[in-house]
């Protein structure tokens, strides 16, 4: 079988030497797995949120957890059973319920990153974590934790948005505003800013750090969803969702990235507005899936690569699908992370990368055998 564009990075040419647009353009039968990819991801995210609800130590069952769902929704007429205790209500209400969908969220902003990186970058090895936008948030973070700039979980995922989008606009600096036509270029300006903000972090917590601060720093920098409440999910989900949707809307280019950036502008594509427009969406994205949650690694680099093993590298097609599976893997990776090692909770980074990393070298050895 054939390898794809979107895949290789490399492109192939039509009888005329023009680009092989059919290469990355679903055909029928792509079309129809796509279709029937898109209606397993579907209806798995909508279980996934139910079962991950009322899964815990703390043995509510899902029948509660509907029951509860409708009588906050204002549809009590149609809730099974009396009404739950008000401690189980608030449980499931303010702590679990915003958890998994903070965690769906997240898990679809990191995944859809991570495709649009890929492309731009034509490097398959591209995350969202690329352009130093999680070693800004990090530093934003130590700032509030450590210097005392600020207190409170609302000043902490500010902090760490502000640092992470200052760090994006360095890396923006460095490369001219996006003039650039080396991919190449890139990557390396977002390792050497990310290097930067590590070692700035490392220098704060070195001198003005003390045990307790650090140990909360690190587990925040781990990855963690434990603090997830109504107001930061909403603000997260309004930028995630709204830069997906965005993203969407290049969708044409970015399969044109697949041919270079010279070839996509000879298809009359903007290439420089095209690059910009979607580091910025990707560097907001990221910025507001770390600030909510942490470092949590391998959704970005995993999930799309599963989605065009499975669907296509047709962009109109993988940006969906790979929100969808960036939402289902994150939903059950902090459900197990939560309720396996009770009574303790793991970092969900951790645990993302405990899994990640042999699911990875899996589709690395099946892309290659393709």
């Amino acid at each position: 079988m054939t390898t794809s564009v979107a895949q290789t990075g490399r492109a192939s040419s039509g009888p005329h030497g023009a680009p092989d647009l059919e290469r990355v353009q679903p055909g029928p039968t792509r079309r129809l797995r796509a279709g029937i990819v898109s209606v397993i991801f579907s209806v798995g995210l909508v279980l996934s949120v139910l079962t991950a609800a009322f899964i815990g130590t703390a043995g509510i069952g899902p029948v509660d957890v509907y029951g509860i769902l409708v009588r906050r929704l204002g549809l009590g007429t149609i809730a099974p059973g009396p009404e739950a205790p008000p401690l189980i209500d608030a449980l499931i209400w303010e702590s679990r319920l915003p958890r998994v969908l903070l965690a769906a969220v997240v898990g679809m902003g990191l995944a859809v990153s991570g495709a649009v990186l890929q492309s731009i970058t034509r490097n398959p090895l591209a995350e969202p974590y690329l352009l130093g936008v999680s070693s800004g948030a990090s530093t934003g973070a130590v700032a509030v934790m450590i210097l005392g700039l600020g207190s409170g979980a609302v000043n902490l995922s500010t902090g760490a948005f502000v640092g992470a989008i200052v760090a994006f606009g360095i890396v923006l600096l460095l490369i001219g505003g996006g003039r650039i036509s080396n991919p190449a270029r890139v990557v390396l300006t977002g390792v050497l800013v990310s290097q930067f903000f590590s070692a700035v972090t490392s220098l704060v917590l070195m001198l003005d750090g003390d045990a307790d601060s650090t140990r909360g720093f690190t587990y925040w920098l781990l990855g963690s969803l434990g603090g997830a409440r109504w107001e930061p999910l909403l603000i997260a989900g309004a930028v995630i969702l709204a830069a997906a949707l965005l993203c969407l809307v290049f969708a044409p280019a970015l399969d044109a990235f697949a041919f270079g950036w010279d070839t996509a502008a000879s298809l009359g594509i903007n290439v420089t507005r095209a690059r910009v427009s979607l580091m910025i969406l990707t560097a907001l994205m990221t910025a507001a899936a770390v600030a909510a949650s942490g470092a949590i690694g391998f959704i970005g680099l995993l999930v799309p690569h599963i989605v065009r093993l499975l669907a296509g590298p047709a962009h109109r097609v993988l940006l969906p699908l790979s929100a969808l599976g960036g939402a289902i893997f994150l939903i059950w990776v902090d459900t197990c992370a939560r309720s396996l090692f009770s009574p303790h909770e793991v970092p969900v980074g951790v645990v993302t990368a405990l899994l990640g990393a042999p699911v990875f070298a899996l589709v690395l050895r099946k892309a290659a055998a393709r």
